[in-house]
C-alpha cells in the first residue's frame, strides 16, 4: 500500500488489514503515527524528543510505517538532511474480531498498544489537572459506567454515541485552533466484565 501524491491532503481513514497490523503491532509505530496525526508533519528528531527516544529509534519506526503507506515524507518541508514525515491517513480503522482471527499474536500486539496509549492519556490528564484552567476540570470527565446488556444493545449503544463524535469531529487536527479551543481526547472502551 502506498501514497503516491505525497502533497496530497490525508484520506480520512485506513482500514487496518493483516499486513499494516504488523507495521502498527509495535508500541512505539503506533505512537508515532499518532503524534503525526495531531501535531502534523514532524521530522524524526523532533519525534524522538517527543517520545524521549533517540532518533536512530524514531527513523527506524517511520522507515517501518513508510514501507506500510500508513506515513509519508512532507516534502514541501525540509531538504535530504532533515526529512519531515506525515500521516498518510487521519484516522485508523479495523475489525478486532476479524484480526484477532487471521493474525492473534500481532493483533493482541497491536491492541495491547493502543491500550497502552489510552491510559497514558489518562495519566497525562490526571497529572495536569491541577494546573488546568477551572471551566475545562469542570466539563472534563473521567467516568465509568455498568450495564446489563446484550451484545446487540451494546452495539446499538456504541453506534448512537459515534453518531453524536461524530458531529463534533474536527476534520483536521493539524489545523490552527479556533480562539478559546483546545485539543480534546475523547476516548471510549466498552467491552464485557469478568462477573464470575
Amino acid at each position: 500500500m502506498s501514497n503516491e501524491n505525497h502533497s496530497a491532503e490525508p484520506a480520512r481513514t485506513v482500514q487496518l488489514d493483516r499486513h499494516l497490523v504488523r507495521a502498527l503491532a509495535h508500541p512505539m509505530r503506533n505512537r508515532i503515527l499518532g503524534l503525526l496525526r495531531v501535531y502534523g508533519p514532524q521530522t524524526a528528531t523532533t519525534l524522538a524528543g517527543r517520545l524521549q527516544v533517540n532518533t536512530g529509534a524514531t527513523s527506524y519506526h517511520l522507515r517501518q510505517l513508510a514501507d506500510a503507506g500508513l506515513v509519508v515524507e512532507d516534502d514541501s518541508r525540509g531538504n535530504a538532511r532533515d526529512r519531515w514525515w506525515k500521516s498518510a491517513h487521519q484516522g485508523t480503522e479495523f475489525n478486532a474480531t476479524e484480526l484477532l482471527d487471521q493474525e492473534p499474536e500481532l493483533a493482541l500486539g497491536f491492541l495491547h498498544g493502543v491500550g497502552q496509549t489510552y491510559a497514558e492519556n489518562i495519566f497525562g490528564f490526571i497529572d495536569a489537572m491541577q494546573t488546568m484552567p477551572e471551566d475545562w476540570r469542570d466539563a472534563s470527565v473521567l467516568s465509568d459506567y455498568f450495564f446489563h446488556l446484550r451484545a446487540d444493545q451494546l452495539d446499538v449503544m456504541m453506534r448512537e454515541v459515534m453518531a453524536v463524535l461524530e458531529k463534533y469531529k474536527t476534520p483536521d487536527l493539524t489545523a490552527p485552533l479556533p480562539e478559546g479551543a483546545e485539543q480534546v481526547t475523547v476516548q471510549i472502551q466498552a467491552f464485557p466484565r469478568e462477573t464470575r
